[in-house]
């Protein structure tokens, strides 16, 4: 049996909420869109996509990312962001894990791309310092994930080698830059899989 690993680094959207994918399905109901539309906008539209990834290392603000998808999508811009992601709910399984890893002495980051702090801030109500040890927000870097250099500067805010930690995302891209650097890494797909998972990985029970 491999040792246990002592660092856990959870994404945010998608890890410690519901499922991102189905907000956005939400939102082009309400709007009169076919279901799938936001995701094609920022996923695969060139200019959706190049400009959701500039919201992601700041380079541009929310604001300025509402006027440009909104116009793409055909929608009013005002917070639109905050309307996209308005079903966006705590995950509490993986919320409970990472309470009870930290607990138990396991260091715990959240690791997330940003996607702006106003008008709409989606770590609001989280608590997130009380839940975590250390957290980095894309943005605050100039870069995004899956860019490796973030990764790095990641394991320095852990204070921990990559072979110590555990590296939970939702989005498959995102993990092989992980896994360069000896994190494990886990898709989340499931609660209940993702915490089998990190209770194998953390060699502790995670479920109350």
């Amino acid at each position: 049996m491999s040792t246990p690993r002592t660092g856990l680094i959870l994404d945010f959207g998608g890890v410690l909420t519901t499922g991102l994918a189905p907000c956005t399905f939400g939102f082009d109901r309400r709007s009169g869109l076919a279901e799938g539309t936001v995701l094609s906008v920022i996923g695969a539209d060139p200019a959706g996509r190049a400009v959701y990834e500039r919201l992601e290392r700041g380079e541009v603000t929310q604001r300025e990312w509402n006027e440009v998808t909104a116009a793409l999508l055909g929608v009013e811009p005002d917070n639109l962001l905050g309307r996209v992601l308005s079903d966006l709910r705590p995950q509490p399984e993986l919320i409970g894990a990472a309470q009870l890893a930290r607990a138990a002495g396991v260091r715990v980051g959240i690791f997330s791309n940003s996607v702006g702090p106003e008008p709409f801030n989606p770590y609001d109500g989280y608590d997130l310092p009380a839940l975590c040890d250390t957290m980095l927000i894309s943005e605050e870097h100039g870069a995004r994930k899956p860019e490796p250099a973030l990764y790095a500067t990641m394991l320095a805010r852990m204070r921990l080698p990559g072979d110590a930690c555990v590296f939970v995302d939702d989005t498959a891209q995102n993990l092989p830059p992980a896994r360069e650097l000896g994190i494990a890494t886990v898709h989340h797909t499931d609660p209940a899989a993702t915490v089998a998972a990190l209770e194998e990985l953390l060699g502790m029970r995670l479920r109350g």
